[in-house]
């Protein structure tokens, strides 16, 4: 079966419980933290994956580096070592964030722009974008790409606003050829 799929179950999961026992926003930071820490650690995840370690010594590695995550977090982490998906982490918590996201409204977006944006300015796009694919809010990344010159390039799941004058150049040039 997908990952994508087995991890959006266990996601569904998750988000159930979390909002059940309101610790979405707890959740959220944890399944981010677990996450960042496995992908910033291979050997770690080499080993949980690791054939002639016991399960039993990969559950303590899981109990005792994951001791400050919620219950349901540390049992989910345990249950999939268990069934050999412990490797799914990074999509469960795309699935997860998604999720919270849906829930509250809110759409992830990257912005690319020639010089850092303020927060004002983001928080201007994320006025003006939100209203546009029917959400209350962007959490906006802001990527700095000075091949741009000047505006802004966003990206809203697959879709892309190219306001940059590299793209309206792009956009006369075809226009010319064309």
């Amino acid at each position: 079966m997908n990952k994508e799929i087995i991890a959006k179950r266990y996601a569904f999961a998750l988000f159930q419980i979390a909002v059940e026992k309101q610790l979405l926003e707890q959740m959220e930071e944890e399944i981010r933290a677990v996450w960042q820490a496995l992908a910033e650690n291979e050997q770690f995840l080499s080993l949980l994956t690791y054939p002639k370690l016991s399960l039993e010594k990969k559950k303590a590695l899981i109990k005792e580096t994951f001791a400050s995550v919620s219950t349901p977090l540390q049992n989910t982490l345990l249950l999939l070592l268990e069934r050999h998906r412990i490797d799914i982490v990074p999509q469960l918590a795309q699935q997860f964030t998604d999720l919270v996201n849906e829930a509250r409204g809110v759409a992830e977006a990257t912005a690319y722009s020639a010089r850092p944006l303020t927060e004002e300015e983001k928080r201007a796009l994320s006025d003006v974008f939100a209203k546009k694919i029917g959400k209350t809010t962007l959490r906006i990344e802001n990527i700095v790409d000075p091949s741009l010159i000047g505006g802004v390039k966003l990206r809203i799941g697959n879709r892309i606003y190219d306001g940059s004058i590299s793209g309206k150049l792009k956009q006369i040039q075809r226009q010319l050829i064309g």
